[in-house]
């Protein structure tokens, strides 16, 4: 019943205000930033949310953060465990270490290195699973064992840290017409929608997925969880094989319209970005730029867009396959 409860409930602006406070001071402020190539690629004034220049790369310490500091001392002393395919290893191992908290983050063998060596670094402790299924199954087994669990997702204190974004974008661009957020599990966008409609219920949010890590368009085209047999996107920051109840009801209730792109476009924009404006962003990021160019018929010149570039956590290896893929 709590569950069924929870998953019903949305967020408020007053759970992501208080989020913003509770965090304050613990990552960057990060930019948004007017893109005139961007702009002229699109046909509209376009801004681009530059948390690739979070701290860890991306904005997942933000939900990690406002998470750990609502535990007690009891909790944290037990320590934390986490599930990921990347950024919110390193969010929460790095939100964990500022607090004095041990983490452990359960994620595929098939992790990049470079994701594995961040994490490390940040102090956590590794369990290697055979794909992203086993990884959250791992997770449950060490929460029944005691640690503190701290899903990527499906958590409305983790969704709240994370709308401390939309909150940034609406200081920065009162007048944002359409904003595009990707979607892995859905917190993100669970926060960021909540903070711009309860804000400007007028705003356009469009939510990204690139196929084969399109596990929400699925839920919401069946109206119900749909679960991916696997992550075949390189966009592997999106891999959640399912999103929970409580993102997709977030989704239906304030996500104006979903996008799915091919890998191939979320890669063009990729480099587009990277060799027009010099922000490194990772596919689960541009992705967001290949919707909006699918969409820019459709954009007045008098709009004011806003892309959100949630992560840049890319390495110089994957960039090197991709390019050689789609050169």
């Amino acid at each position: 019943m709590e569950s069924s409860a929870r998953a019903s409930a949305l967020l408020s602006l007053t759970d992501i205000r208080a989020a913003e406070e509770r965090i304050a001071g613990r990552l960057h402020r990060t930019p948004l930033v007017a893109s005139s190539a961007v702009s002229a690629d699109l046909g509209a004034p376009t801004f681009l949310k530059l948390e690739c220049l979070q701290k860890t790369g991306s904005f997942k310490p933000r939900g990690a953060f406002n998470k750990l500091l609502t535990l007690s001392a009891e909790q944290r002393s037990r320590g934390v465990v986490g599930v990921s395919g990347g950024n919110h290893a390193q969010g929460l191992a790095f939100a964990a270490k500022s607090l004095g908290t041990r983490a452990t983050i359960c994620m595929p063998r098939s992790t990049p290195a470079n994701y594995l060596d961040a994490t490390r670094g940040y102090g956590a402790e590794i369990v290697l699973c055979d794909d992203i299924s086993a990884a959250f199954a791992e997770g449950r087994r060490l929460r029944d064992a005691g640690l503190v669990e701290v899903h990527p997702f499906d958590d409305p204190l983790i969704a709240a840290g994370q709308g401390t974004v939309g909150l940034e974008i609406l200081a920065d661009l009162p007048q944002v017409s359409r904003v595009y957020v990707s979607i892995g599990g859905g917190g993100l966008i669970a926060g960021v929608a909540t903070a711009l409609k309860q804000t400007r219920p007028e705003i356009r949010v469009i939510g990204v997925e690139t196929v084969g890590a399109d596990a929400m368009a699925r839920s919401v085209a069946a109206n119900r969880l749909v679960e991916l047999p696997q992550i075949t996107s390189i966009a592997r920051t999106l891999g959640a094989p399912k999103v929970s109840d409580f993102t997709l009801h977030h989704v239906q209730q304030l996500v104006d319209e979903m996008v799915v792109v091919e890998d191939h476009e979320a890669f063009a924009a990729l480099k587009f970005i990277l060799e027009r404006t010099k922000y490194l962003t990772e596919p689960a990021a541009a992705c967001c730029l290949a919707a909006a160019r699918r969409q820019r018929s459709s954009f007045r010149s008098d709009e004011s867009i806003a892309i959100l570039l949630c992560g840049g956590n890319a390495s110089l290896a994957d960039l090197c396959v991709w390019h050689e893929r789609w050169r």
